[in-house]
């Protein structure tokens, strides 16, 4: 288990990148951290898909939707497939569905919003490439914690 995000902040001050305020928690697990993953998409999930059917080996999948709300780009199953494949959690700059189950899910899941819908299978997308949302940069591979408190990057781990 790590600190608290705000000890992480006090602690490492200056070096810690802070999200702005604007997820809400979905998953059963409010506080996760790992190396960053990310897609950027917009109303197409089928990246999603591919990258939680590989191995997570512990990271964070960072979403950049483009902050749509018109479409969710995680459900139950994407989110069960994530844990199945030992994600740590999932950070969507967008919605999700299946709110629900996805809060009994052992995964930590934030998001802006939820919507029932799902999107259309265009099978476009960037996978692996630095995206930029809520006043930050996500760069594959440094790392990102996220608990209750809100969510920072580091270029470094800092949990140890």
């Amino acid at each position: 288990m790590i600190q608290p995000i705000t000890d992480l902040c006090d602690a490492h001050e200056g070096e810690v990148r802070v999200v702005s305020p604007m997820f809400s928690s979905y998953g059963g697990r409010h506080a996760f951290h790992g190396r960053i993953a990310t897609l950027k998409i917009f109303e197409d999930n089928s990246l999603v898909r591919k990258t939680l059917e590989t191995p997570g080996d512990g990271r964070v999948l960072v979403i950049d939707g483009g902050g749509s709300l018109r479409r969710a780009l995680v459900g139950d199953q994407l989110a069960t497939l994530a844990l199945k494949n030992n994600w740590a959690g999932i950070v969507v700059y967008g919605c999700i569905r299946d709110a629900r189950a996805i809060g009994e899910m052992a995964i930590g899941v934030f998001a802006l919003a939820t919507n029932p819908l799902k999107t259309p299978k265009r099978n476009t997308g960037e996978a692996e490439i630095p995206v930029i949302f809520g006043g930050v940069t996500f760069v594959p591979g440094e790392w990102l914690y996220a608990d209750e408190d809100g969510v920072i990057v580091s270029a470094d781990a800092i949990h140890q």
